[in-house]
Parts: C-alpha cells; sequence; structure tokens
C-alpha cells in the first residue's frame, strides 16, 4: 500500500468540501478525505488555525476566507472577473438574460461569474461549478480554441449525455468545433436541458490565445440567436480589449 503524502494528505481534506458538501463534521471530512480520524483532526486543526478552514458553534468546518484571499490571486479567477464585470453588465442590460463568464479546467468549464436573467431556464449555474467542455456553449467555444492535440485526445474520450441533444459523437463535435472557429460563436442549444441555448463568444488575451468565454443562456423557444450573437461577439471582443488583445491588422 502506497503511503501517502503530508502535502496530498493536506489537499484531501480541502478537497472534502464542494457545492454539495459545504459544511462537513471532522467526522465526514475523515470519511470524505480517506484519512484516520487522529489524522485529519491534526490536519483540520492546521488549516483552522491558518484559516483555510472555520469551525462554527456546532463544530462544523467551512472553507475559510484565507483560501478566498488567495484564490483572489488567480489570474483566470476573481481579477479577470473584475476586468470582465462592466462588460457583462452591458450585455445582461442588452439582453435581461442569464449572462456567464468561463474559464477551461482541463475538460471541464470552470463559472467563474454568472449574471440571472429574467429567463427561468432549466440550467442553474453557480459560480465554482463544472460542466463538460462539449456541452455548454462556453465550452464549446474554448474547446474549438484549443490545443488541436487536446481537441483530438477529448474528442475520442467519453462524451456524457445529459440530453439526446447532447453531443457524443466525435465526428459530430469535431464538425461543431470547426463551425465555431469559422463563426467565431457558438451555439449550443437542448444539451443540458430541454429548454435552454446558449450562445458564447471566447476571450482572448494578451496574445492570440483564448483564455475564457462569456454567453447568454435563454430559453430555445424565444431565442432569437441572430439578435444575441452580435452582442454576445461585442462583450467577449470588449474583454478582450480590456485584457490587452488587439485584433489584426489587415
Amino acid at each position: 500500500m502506497t503511503t501517502r503524502s503530508a502535502p496530498d494528505r493536506l489537499l484531501s481534506v480541502l478537497s472534502a468540501f464542494d457545492h454539495e458538501h459545504p459544511a462537513l463534521t471532522l467526522t465526514d471530512i475523515s470519511r470524505r478525505a480517506g484519512l484516520t480520524l487522529t489524522t485529519t483532526h491534526r490536519l483540520v486543526g492546521a488549516l483552522t488555525e491558518w484559516g483555510a478552514l472555520e469551525r462554527d458553534e456546532a463544530g462544523v468546518y467551512h472553507v475559510g476566507l484565507r483560501l478566498w484571499e488567495v484564490a483572489a490571486l488567480a489570474p483566470r479567477g476573481l481579477a479577470l472577473r473584475q476586468i470582465a464585470l462592466p462588460y457583462l453588465e452591458d450585455l445582461y442590460e442588452a439582453t435581461h438574460e442569464n449572462v456567464q463568464l468561463a474559464v477551461r479546467d482541463g475538460g471541464e468549464v470552470v463559472y467563474i461569474e454568472w449574471l440571472s436573467g429574467r429567463s427561468a431556464v432549466g440550467v442553474h449555474i453557480r459560480v465554482g461549478a463544472r460542466w463538460p467542455l462539449h456541452a455548454t456553449g462556453v465550452g464549446l467555444a474554448l474547446l474549438a480554441h484549443s490545443d488541436p492535440a487536446l481537441q483530438q485526445e477529448y474528442s475520442e474520450g467519453p462524451l456524457a449525455a445529459f440530453t439526446p441533444h447532447t453531443i457524443t459523437d466525435p465526428a459530430a463535435l469535431r464538425r461543431v468545433l470547426a463551425e465555431v472557429r469559422r463563426t467565431g460563436v457558438a451555439v449550443s442549444s437542448r444539451q443540458v436541458t430541454d429548454d435552454a441555448l446558449s450562445v458564447a463568444a471566447p476571450v482572448h488575451g494578451p496574445g492570440r490565445s483564448v483564455i475564457a468565454a462569456v454567453s447568454v443562456v435563454v430559453p430555445r423557444t424565444d431565442a432569437q440567436v441572430p439578435v444575441l450573437v452580435p452582442a454576445v461577439r461585442l462583450a467577449a471582443r470588449g474583454i478582450s480589449r480590456a485584457l490587452g488583445w488587439q485584433p489584426e491588422r489587415h
């Protein structure tokens, strides 16, 4: 049996917390981290003293503010959100629909901002939530502009289905990604829930690389894609320029 390193044990304690488990007892942490109660008690004590965890009056532990302070330093997290927020708010005012900003982490998108619109669509995203790249508009926009080797590897991997309309065929996914690169936008319809459609566009960093994607999510039955496309493109372009991106001169 391989002995787990001290950093691995420490990270396993933090990994015990997620959106479904934001508050845990010491016993819960021990079970979810796969550690003995004695080891868990020692590590939780150290993390609590540093501020990574907080213990309430009932003895239940929560993620501490110290981790939020550290996370705020991530260039693809809070810093990107602060730069993008004025453009996201403009997009919301132009559409009054659900607006989101996401980045890629491996084969998933991570949502770093969500402005809730008037439409009651089935997808309820929270900041920090994750979805597979192929199933969302922002994910398709990010995947289409990622390294070709990553696109190939992802397309050949298992493509989870959430509705009958989710893209699960590798050849179909490659065709969709080519269309996203051609048009500059990704349209994802009924891939996660039967009532939602999203229009997304890539956000460029100071170079040519795509570092994020912005989108609107609307009810599919009332979706006016030709109207949404230029609004989403404008927001993505504004964020890109604010990040230092310059369009190619012809």
